[in-house]
């Protein structure tokens, strides 16, 4: 059981970065133009040129928070950080966690005006299912150690 909780969370070191880079949705300004991808990586880049403030933001739930959870638990589960860091660690997940929220609400708002075209990418699910199964395995960490 432990050593799989540790290879799926070291798997969660290369997945994050593979979600960042792939597709989230595909959005396109009315029906007759084509659709262009948009993903973490993109988004922030845009975000860069227009609001730094959210930049920084978006930067520290899309990136930094989960990447630093699961370099933690990865630490805690080889034994090179104590356990008494979970719940710090669980609130790092929760953060990521509200990056997937305004995804979600960003597309609900645009698909609600309806100039544009929006449709969710496979990306987005990777990045969903890296945030929730980070979150996993925070709790099954925390319910071993106690």
């Amino acid at each position: 059981m432990t050593y799989a909780l540790r290879i799926a969370n070291l798997a969660l070191l290369i997945l994050f970065p593979v979600a960042w880079f792939a597709p989230l949705l595909r959005a396109g300004l009315l029906p007759l133009f084509g659709l262009s991808e948009i993903s973490v990586i993109s988004g922030l880049q845009a975000l860069w040129e227009t609001d730094v403030a959210l930049a920084l933001l978006v930067t520290l739930f899309a990136l930094f928070a989960p990447y630093l959870k699961t370099l933690g638990l990865a630490l805690i589960q080889f034994g090179l950080a104590s356990p008494r860091l979970l719940p710090a660690l669980h609130l790092l997940g929760k953060l990521a966690m509200a990056d997937v929220f305004l995804i979600a609400l960003y597309i609900v708002v645009v698909k609600g005006v309806g100039l544009a075209r929006v449709e969710t990418a496979w990306g987005l699910y990777l990045f969903t299912g890296c945030i929730l199964a980070s979150l996993t395995l925070s709790l099954v960490e925390t319910h071993r150690n106690r």
